[in-house]
């Protein structure tokens, strides 16, 4: 079962800590997710961070918002 992760959540992570790249471990380490959960990125909110994103799924919008911006999503 997959644990939804808004790319509103993928800005502020981004802009906590300055990254530009988020992946599943990212998202573990901060604190989002559990060591065994999978990760799907939904697209509620807004995304201005250019971000390589990697997860185990994704929402149409969420791509669609990820590359809007110039990032990339990576499906594992």
């Amino acid at each position: 079962e997959y644990k939804g992760i808004n790319v509103a959540t993928l800005q502020t992570l981004a802009e906590t800590h300055n990254l530009t790249v988020i992946t599943v471990e990212t998202l573990r380490e901060a604190g989002f997710i559990n060591k065994n959960q999978l990760v799907k990125i939904l697209g509620n909110g807004e995304l201005t961070a250019k971000l390589e994103v990697s997860a185990n799924a994704f929402s149409k919008s969420a791509i669609a918002k990820i590359e809007a911006v110039g990032g990339t999503a990576t499906t594992l």
